[in-house]
């Protein structure tokens, strides 16, 4: 086995956000237990937003209090506002809270209703908030390599901003696939210009992938350096504020297979790996009508 370090991150919030229909929180919460004791690194398990925005996730805080937790997952959270942060902040089993943070302007407005400014200012609030409370700000970087809207984009854009990130104190910055349209060239370029430029920041890859180009994205964010993957069970998930189709995360069945073959060790327990696997097929699927 190679000696590498990889951190791990599993997102059935992602995977949930967007469905149409509500999974009961009961099913919510032995799902995310079967995740929880699969061995993965960190949990992406809810969000604090507005109900309005994503109603599939208005019982997060309900979830979270029958959760099992161990010392190996840590929880992660998403906001999307200092409000949000200020009500993760309040649960202690909370270790990371997540910020989208779009490279669009365009994206930007539509996934926080605010300006890529106004939101630098809310990510410089959020890590004040962090460090009083003793929690790790993640910020997503969305639209990292490229947006639908014809905003202009570069890897010195992806650059400049994750730097300005940085010097707030934020230590783990993901750079996100946000709709899939990630060419693997487009990849490693931009890991290839942000991970020297911040050698003291954690630079995660959060994937948008399909089928036939998943292994290709993965590789070009892996042979640049990246040691961060987010996933989800079977590819589920997209971000519902970005366009109507939605293009799903990188399989966490896939990154395993990666991860064998690149012969690097993992601490996830295959055998609950493939239960909980068999347990999103019945959690995703949606519900006949009646």
């Amino acid at each position: 086995m190679e000696n590498e370090n990889v951190e791990w991150i599993e997102c059935p919030r992602d995977a949930m956000q967007g469905l149409s229909w509500f999974i009961p929180t009961a099913q919510k919460i032995e799902y995310l237990n079967s995740l929880i004791g699969v061995g993965f690194d960190v949990l992406d398990f809810g969000s604090f937003v507005s109900p309005k925005a994503i109603p599939q996730l208005r019982d997060t805080a309900e979830v979270l209090r029958q959760l099992t937790l161990n010392d190996q997952t840590k929880l992660l959270s998403i906001v999307a506002n200092v409000r949000g942060a200020e009500d993760a902040c309040e649960f202690d089993e909370i270790a990371y809270l997540g910020f989208p943070f779009s490279i669009s302007e365009t994206f930007q407005q539509r996934n926080t209703n605010s300006s890529i400014e106004s939101s630098l200012l809310t990510v410089e609030s959020i890590q004040n908030l962090c460090e009083r409370h003793r929690k790790e700000l993640v910020v997503y970087i969305s639209m990292a390599f490229g947006n639908p809207y014809g905003d202009e984009w570069n890897e010195e854009i992806a650059v400049g901003w994750t730097q300005k990130i940085a010097s707030l104190g934020v230590n783990t910055i993901a750079m996100s696939d946000t709709v899939g349209l990630a060419h693997p060239s487009d990849v490693k370029r931009i890991f290839d210009a942000v991970i020297p430029s911040l050698p003291n920041v954690k630079i995660g890859a959060h994937l948008h992938a399909s089928a036939d180009n998943w292994k290709s994205k993965v590789t070009a964010a892996w042979d640049s350096g990246c040691r961060r993957f987010d996933s989800a069970m079977k590819g589920y998930g997209g971000c519902p504020m970005a366009e109507d189709v939605l293009v799903g995360n990188l399989a966490s069945e896939n990154f395993l297979q990666f991860l064998h073959e690149r012969k690097v060790k993992s601490n996830i327990d295959t055998t609950k790996f493939a239960k909980a696997l068999m347990m999103a097929s019945a959690v995703f699927q949606e519900p006949l009508a009646t």
